[in-house]
Order: C-alpha cells, then structure tokens, then sequence
C-alpha cells in the first residue's frame, strides 16, 4: 500500500520530479511546493504519514525550525530530511529537531522510497555509510575541514566559480546564458568544464558538493555577467566580427 507523502524542497523543479517518481511506484504525494513562510502549515494541514522535507544547507542555524513545529502540532508525522552531505553536526541538528531520518540529494529512488518505508514504521531512516562518516569525523576531526573547499576552488576559473554559484541556485542553462550575456551553447561548456573538473556527475552532485565542502562560502565575490575579470575579450556581441 501506498504512502501519503508530501514533497518540499528549495527548487520547485526538483520537489515536482521526485513527486512524479514516487506517484508512479504508487505513493499518494499530496504536494509538491518550495519552502515558504507556510511551508509548515501546509504539512501541519495536510497531515501526511511522511514528509520529504529539501534544504541545502543542514548546517545552517534554524534550518530546521518547520520540523520543529510539524512535530509540535503534528507529531504523528515522520519528517525526512532531503539534502547534501552534512557534517555531523547537520545530522545530530536534524534529529534533534525531531527528523525521523535524513536522505542525501543524490540517493537513487529505490533509496528515496526505503528510508520512507522505515519513517513510517517508526524506524530512524540514516544510510549506515553517513551515519559511519559521521562519527568518523566525530572521533577524528580534520585539522583543517576546510583544505578540500580550497583545493576545489583552486580548480575553477573566476567564471566557472560564476557559473557553479548559479547552478547551486538552481539555473538551469538558459538563465545561466541570459545572466551571464552568454551564449547557451557557451554556458553548456562551462557547466560540463565546472563538473568534469569538480570530479562529479550531474548539476545536483556539483551543488551538494559545493555545499559540503564550503567552497562558495570561501570563493567571496564574484564577477557576474560578460566581460568579467576572467575573461576581459567581449562575450556572445551579435553584430562584432
């Protein structure tokens, strides 16, 4: 049978196409809606079984206030936390919180729909390799958790630091073309460059990554638009030859 879930995550396009995933391995999803200041009104009114609740930055402080609240009113509700891979600290802040597990933004759907299947049973829903990394950081702290943030962005050009700043904020290549003045066949390069270089797979890898390891946080400002300091020369001017 089923589950009644609902989906909320930060990028609308990424809460409607996990939706569609789990309606066709037969789960009843009630929404799918990006965070907002009702966001926990919403799943407090519609009182799924489970929740997939999205956010990128599980570190953040307060970030995961709405599970608080939905526990307080609605604490029948099992919450799972949809996002990158966190430090210990993201983990413990989510449960917490009163999460009933955490899910990586990258886990394939057979890993989606088990750890919804152990929220709802009442079971803590944590892949045992994050829970392993966990207190493995725990036990041994890095002397310098920032090292591998530094060394990625040392990788990347001022332009592709542009592009990867956009593509964590969910741009897909037409507004990444349209805010840099670029050609979309140009912003497809960058972003194939940002992710071959950044070792990873997909946009949603190349975020989560970026996420993890600090490194927008440590890259500061950055040009944006054409003619950046990376690249002086005009960039995509029709009528130039």
């Amino acid at each position: 049978m089923g589950v009644r879930l609902m989906v909320v995550d930060d990028h609308r396009l990424l809460a409607e196409a996990l939706a569609s995933a789990l309606k066709l391995r037969g789960h009843r999803v009630l929404a799918a809606a990006a965070p907002a200041a009702g966001a926990a009104e919403l799943v407090i009114t519609r009182a799924p079984e489970v929740c997939l609740l999205g956010t990128a930055t599980p570190d953040e402080p307060g970030i995961f206030d709405p599970v608080v609240k939905i526990k307080r009113e609605r604490p029948q509700v099992a919450v799972l936390v949809l996002g990158p891979v966190p430090n210990p600290r993201g983990i413990a802040a989510a449960f917490a919180a009163g999460a009933s597990g955490y899910v990586r933004h990258d886990e394939r759907i057979e890993g989606v729909e088990r750890a919804i299947m152990k929220a709802r049973s009442g079971e803590a829903a944590v892949a045992p390799q994050l829970l392993q990394g966990a207190f493995s950081e725990l036990l041994n702290p890095a002397a310098q958790p920032d090292d591998e943030g530094q060394r990625l962005l040392q990788l990347l050009t001022p332009r592709e630091v542009e592009v990867l700043v956009r593509v964590a904020d969910g741009e897909d290549t037409r507004l990444i073309a349209a805010g840099m003045g670029i050609a979309p066949s140009t912003a497809r390069t960058h972003v194939q460059r940002v992710l071959m270089k950044l070792g990873v797979g997909s946009r949603l890898e190349a975020a989560a990554l970026a996420a993890r390891t600090g490194l927008l946080d440590r890259a500061g400002p950055v040009a944006v638009g054409p003619g950046s300091a990376e690249d002086p020369r005009p960039t995509e001017q029709p009528g130039r030859g």
